[in-house]
């Protein structure tokens, strides 16, 4: 059994309301994850994360969580929850599950209880409540807005008119005291129901986010942190993020889930810099491995992808860590959309359809090659549902079908993630691309035909067989469990090696030369002369004593046959 699977695995996440919809009510669900295992199966990853599906009013996309214990009847049934861990497992998937612990729903019985209960209660002491006459400080929402909203204005009662509530996100997600020892037992037991059930292991949301500054001292952003915003996310080091006293709570998860055989894993949501202070929640006795957001955010450039590959293995490994690698997730645009414009392009307030539109073409063919250089590298690799279809962002999509609470709160001044969450297209030729049979909750695009699994799995140079024969090697060749060792190599050609396996990522706009009698064991732009269309297999290129060619924006796998 290996107990250690996270530190090399490929890991696939599911937004399961935009997966498939078994139901036919225009909202994925989890019978329609298990139609798709073998799908999943046939992708070659190894384990599922599976973001919220528990009982929510859904202000958030289900991260506004009422009840962590069941299912939402949206979704389905905890019968069905046990069937998709069942018939995962059967397939040799794991399966991790989203937990939100910085905040709940407003429709949370604890909450409700609060706002029924009085000023310095136990029940009110579970949650973050102030007494100001005004805003306690000048803390935002990551949302738009202060982060603060008066209570009176939910119970109607005098006594609260001078008392706040605090909360990160919308109001409708109150941030939970992390003081309050009841928060601490709660969330133990929550653990431990899920565990008991046999998830491998839990995605943290917000992880940096748990503790505040007790003190509570206005930050350097104001209301206005959408002023600031810039690639790297404006959102660390402030008095509400990455206080010390956060570690003590995944030191005692990290204990729990080693109760369990095999023990159990956690990867953090953290949003902070630098490096180090991230990589510190992955220490041996915390979480097990934390989100590269610097990598994610990387521009299309030979010399910053090196500089954080280098930092982040470096720093990684100090504490024992695998580096996690990732392209895209529910929260980002998608690859294909964000390497379609030019480094240094503010696309922090979403794309909508009056703004600048990305280079598609340009956007794909580096997302590609952004795949093949992420699947050469050592550790954990995270894919986002549809990334293994090449999908763009739905830039175009109608403002008034936007769901995101972001797009009111900033008084539509941000669009938010919508973009990204456009239910998948399965199949040609059907209603809604084959996701559902009724009106999706989002809309999605009219040119998507061509984008469908069922086309791609047609056409052997497609981004979906190229997923499928990456992911097949990456494991052959154990690139997670390899080694990273830099390559000479011309002007702005990212270049290393993997054991045996060479990876050069042009980023020059000039074609270069792989050395003579390189092998060509897989390229991003696929191989015209493929033999296998219908099973997606990707044929090999071989050459001995000549140079092939490697094209602006295009990686390249390749072994040495003489030296």
């Amino acid at each position: 059994m290996d107990i250690d699977w996270w530190k090399d695995a490929v890991i696939y996440q599911i937004y399961p309301r935009s997966f498939f919809d078994h139901s036919g009510d225009g909202m994925g669900d989890l019978q329609g994850i298990i139609d798709k295992l073998d799908y999943l199966s046939s992708l070659g990853v190894d384990a599922l994360w599976i973001s919220p599906f528990y009982p929510s009013p859904a202000f958030d996309g289900g991260y506004d969580v009422s009840e962590y214990c069941d299912i939402d009847p949206v979704f389905g049934t905890m019968a069905d929850f046990d069937q998709l861990l069942e018939e995962s497992h059967s397939r040799g998937l794991k399966v991790i599950i989203d937990l939100v612990p910085n905040h709940t729903s407003w429709s949370h019985a604890w909450f409700k209880e609060a706002l029924g209960d009085s000023p310095g209660s136990r029940a009110r002491s579970r949650y973050v409540f102030r007494y100001s006459q005004n805003p306690p400080n000048n803390w935002g929402s990551m949302f738009g807005g202060s982060a603060w909203s008066r209570v009176q204005e939910l119970t109607g009662k005098a006594e609260d008119r001078d008392w706040w509530y605090l909360h990160l996100f919308s109001s409708q997600q109150p941030d939970l005291n992390w003081g309050n020892p009841d928060v601490q037992e709660f969330f133990l037991d929550i653990l431990g129901f899920w565990l008991d059930k046999g998830v491998d292991g839990f995605r943290v949301d917000v992880a940096h986010g748990l503790i505040k500054n007790p003190a509570f001292p206005d930050d350097k952003l104001g209301l206005e942190r959408w002023e600031y915003a810039d690639a790297n996310g404006p959102y660390s080091n402030q008095p509400y993020y990455d206080q010390d006293r956060v570690h003590e709570i995944y030191r005692s998860w990290r204990h729990l889930c080693n109760r369990y055989n095999p023990p159990r894993m956690m990867v953090g949501e953290v949003w902070v810099r630098p490096r180090e202070r991230a990589s510190a929640y992955a220490r041996p006795d915390e979480m097990h491995q934390v989100f590269n957001f610097d990598f994610l955010h990387c521009p299309f450039d030979y010399r910053l992808l090196r500089q954080i590959i280098t930092e982040s293995l470096r720093v990684d490994g100090a504490v024992g860590a695998p580096s996690t690698w990732v392209l895209a997730n529910h929260d980002q645009l998608r690859a294909r959309t964000r390497l379609g414009y030019p480094a240094g392009a503010m696309l922090e307030r979403g794309i909508g359809a009056g703004d600048p539109q990305p280079d598609w073409e340009i956007g794909l063919l580096r997302a590609r090659a952004a795949l093949l250089l992420m699947l050469a590298l050592p550790g954990s690799a995270y894919i986002f549902q549809g990334e293994e279809l090449g999908l763009p962002d739905f830039t175009m999509m109608d403002d008034a079908a936007r769901r995101d609470p972001t797009w009111e709160r900033t008084n539509h001044q941000v669009r938010g993630r919508d973009s990204s969450r456009v239910p998948l297209p399965w199949s040609t030729g059907r209603p809604n691309y084959g996701f559902s049979d009724a009106k999706p909750w989002l809309p999605q695009p009219s040119d998507w035909d061509d984008l469908t699994v069922e086309n791609q799995e047609k056409d052997a140079d497609s981004t979906l067989c190229l997923y499928r024969e990456s992911l097949r090697l990456r494991k052959e060749w154990q690139l997670g469990s390899g080694s990273l060792t830099w390559d000479n190599a011309p002007t702005r050609v990212l270049a290393f090696h993997n054991g045996q396996l060479h990876c050069w990522v042009n980023t020059s706009i000039l074609p270069v030369n792989l050395p003579p009698g390189s092998q060509v064991i897989l390229s991003s732009t696929g191989h015209p002369e493929s033999p296998d269309a219908v099973n997606c297999s990707v044929g090999n290129s071989a050459t001995s004593g000549s140079s092939p060619v490697l094209e602006p924006n295009v990686t390249m796998w390749f072994t040495r046959v003489d030296k």
